[in-house]
C-alpha cells in the first residue's frame, strides 16, 4: 500500500471514529429547539390506552406508530397476527455498513387507576420533580417551549416502553436536520404483546423470518443504571411464573366455632413459602443454583466495575439489609431468584372478618439466567413442595375424595416461562457499540452482563442467530410496571443523542 493510500485510509478511519462525537452538539441543539413538539408527540402516543387485552386501542397505537415511521421516510406496515398487530418499519440506506434491527414494545402493563395520583394513567401529567419528592404538577405544560430537565412525565408506558420509540424517531429527525443519514440499514419491530410474553411475535417467525434478519439487534427496553450513566445490557434474565393455592375447608368457617380445630390454609401457605428461602435470602430448594458455573476472574472484574453505590441504593429504597446471594448486586443478578409477587387469603382492613379462609394464594416468579432451564427449575420446586408434605394438583380443584385422602394440598396453575439470553461483550458488534457510546458521551458506558429484568423474546434472538444488546435510556426510578410510572425528561433528551450516535455507528 502506498504512503498516500495509507494516509487516506487513516483519515477515513479517524473521521469515522470521530463521527459520533461530532454528532452530539448539533443533536443537543436540535433537541433544545424542539422540546415542545418532541414532548407533544410522546404525549399523543401515551394518551392512547395500551393494555394488551384492549384490542381496539392497541390497534390505534399500531396505526399511529406506523404513520410516525412513514413520516420519517420508512417503509412501514402493520404485520397482522392472531393477537395484537406488530409494526414493522424499514429504511434502506445506500452504501450501508450493516443492518440494525431495533426492538421495542408499545403495549403496557395493566393499570389500577385508583392507585395513580392523577385523573387517568392515560392522561399524561408533568411534574417539576418526582412525586415522592413533592414534585408539583405543571398545568397546561404542552404550551411551554422549554422544560425543566428533572421534570417527570407521569403516564402508563412513559418509560416502558414508548419513550425510547419517540427518542429513536427524534434521532432520525435530528440527523435529517443536519442533512445526514444513518450509516446502517434500519429495521424496527414494535411488539404489541411484550407484557403478555410476546406470543404473536413468536407465531410470525415462520412467515417473516427473512424480513427480520439483521447484523445486530438493539433492544430499547429497561432502565439505565442507577448512576444515570450510559448503559448497555448484554443479556436479560428469563422468568418462570406460577400460582400456588393451598386449601382449607370447602367454605370459610367462623374462627370462634372452629379455630384450633379446622386447619388454616394461610398458615400452610406461609410455612411452605418460608421453607423455600432462608433468612439470608438464599433459596433452599435443592439444586436451585446448581446449573450456574462459578464466575471467572474476568467476569468478576466486569461485574465489579459497575458503579452500583449500594449504600445509596439502600437509602433510596429504604431497606436496612440485602439478600446474600452474591457478594454485590451485579453478582446477585447472575443467579436465579425466587420472588413472592403477591399473597391473598381472606380479607384485610375494613373488610376483615373473623373466619378461617377456604384457601390462600401466592403468585411466584423465578428469574432465570442463561444456564437455567425453566422446566428443570419447575420440577425442582415441585419436588421441594412434595417434600414438605403437600399433595400437588396441576391446574385442578380438589374434589371431596382428594380432600379426604390428603391432609395438605397445593394446586399449581398459571405456569408461564421464557428463557434468558446473553451476548458476549467481546464480539465485534458489542465492541463497536461500546466504542460508539464512549465516544459520544466521553466516558465508557456501564456494561451489564445481565439485566435484572426480562425481555420475553429469547426465541426471537435464537431463531435469527444474531447478537442482541439492550440500549436502555430511561431513568431507573421510573416505577416501571407500577402505579405512577414516569419519565425524567432529561433522559428523553439524552436518549436522542445516544440513538443518533448509534445510527451513525
Amino acid at each position: 500500500m502506498t504512503r498516500l493510500a495509507l494516509a487516506v485510509l487513516l483519515l477515513v478511519s479517524l473521521n469515522t471514529l470521530a463521527l459520533p462525537a461530532q454528532t452530539r452538539q448539533p443533536v443537543e441543539q436540535f433537541v433544545a429547539a424542539h422540546q415542545q413538539p418532541i414532548l407533544r408527540e410522546l404525549v399523543e402516543l401515551l394518551s392512547i390506552p395500551n393494555v394488551a387485552a384492549d384490542r381496539a386501542n392497541v390497534r390505534r397505537n399500531a396505526d399511529l406508530l406506523r404513520d410516525l415511521f412513514t413520516k420519517r421516510g420508512f417503509t412501514a406496515e402493520i404485520l397482522e397476527t392472531d393477537g395484537n398487530p406488530l409494526v414493522f418499519a424499514e429504511l434502506r440506506v445506500p452504501g450501508a455498513q450493516r443492518t440494525l434491527l431495533f426492538y421495542a414494545h408499545y403495549d403496557g402493563q395493566p393499570v389500577d387507576p385508583k392507585g395513580w395520583s392523577q385523573a387517568s394513567p392515560f392522561t399524561p401529567v408533568l411534574r417539576r420533580a418526582r412525586l415522592e419528592d413533592g414534585g408539583q404538577e405543571i398545568p397546561n405544560f404542552l404550551a411551554l417551549q422549554q422544560f425543566p430537565p428533572d421534570a417527570r412525565l407521569y403516564a402508563r408506558s412513559a418509560s416502558d416502553d414508548k419513550a425510547p420509540i419517540v427518542a429513536l424517531l427524534t434521532a432520525l429527525d435530528a440527523l435529517a436536520s443536519m442533512k445526514q443519514r444513518p450509516t446502517s440499514n434500519v429495521k424496527v419491530i414494535l411488539d404489541g404483546e411484550e407484557e403478555a410474553r410476546s406470543p404473536s411475535l413468536a407465531a410470525t417467525m415462520g412467515r417473516y423470518r427473512e424480513k427480520y434478519r439483521a447484523d445486530l439487534m438493539l433492544i430499547l427496553d429497561g432502565p439505565l443504571h442507577a448512576s444515570g450513566k450510559p448503559t448497555l445490557s448484554f443479556g436479560a434474565r428469563g422468568t418462570l411464573s406460577f400460582q400456588l393455592t393451598t386449601f382449607g375447608p370447602k367454605f370459610a368457617l367462623h374462627s370462634g366455632h372452629y379455630g384450633n380445630w379446622a386447619p388454616n390454609p394461610a398458615f400452610d401457605m406461609t410455612r411452605l413459602l418460608a421453607s423455600m428461602k432462608g433468612a439470608d435470602g438464599r433459596v433452599l430448594v435443592d439444586g436451585f443454583y446448581d446449573d450456574v458455573p462459578p464466575l471467572s476472574p474476568e467476569e468478576r472484574r466486569i461485574l465489579a466495575a459497575v458503579p452500583d453505590a449500594p449504600d445509596e441504593l439502600m437509602r433510596f429504597f429504604g431497606i436496612g439489609r440485602t439478600d446474600q446471594v452474591g457478594s454485590n448486586l451485579q453478582e446477585a443478578l447472575q443467579y436465579p431468584s425466587l420472588n413472592i409477587r403477591g399473597l391473598q387469603s381472606g380479607d384485610i382492613g375494613d373488610q376483615a372478618r373473623t373466619i378461617i379462609p377456604d384457601r390462600a394464594t401466592a403468585e411466584i416468579d423465578v428469574r432465570l439466567v442463561m444456564e437455567t432451564d425453566p422446566e428443570r427449575m419447575l420440577q425442582r420446586i415441585l419436588t421441594h413442595i412434595r417434600a414438605q408434605g403437600f399433595h400437588v394438583l396441576l391446574n385442578a380443584e380438589p374434589d371431596d375424595q382428594t380432600r379426604a385422602r390428603y391432609p395438605r394440598i397445593v394446586r399449581i396453575s398459571r405456569v408461564n416461562s421464557t428463557k434468558a439470553y446473553r451476548t458476549e461483550m467481546t464480539l465485534p458488534e458489542s465492541q463497536a457499540l461500546i466504542r460508539t457510546l464512549e465516544r459520544v458521551w466521553a466516558e465508557p458506558p456501564v456494561r451489564n452482563r445481565t439485566m435484572g429484568g426480562t425481555v420475553p423474546i429469547d426465541f426471537f434472538i435464537q431463531a435469527l442467530g444474531m447478537p442482541a444488546i439492550g440500549v436502555p435510556v430511561v431513568n431507573f426510578d421510573n416505577n416501571q410496571h407500577s402505579n405512577n410510572e414516569n419519565l425524567r425528561l432529561q433522559n428523553l433528551w439524552d436518549a436522542v443523542i445516544s440513538f443518533a450516535a448509534v445510527l451513525q455507528m
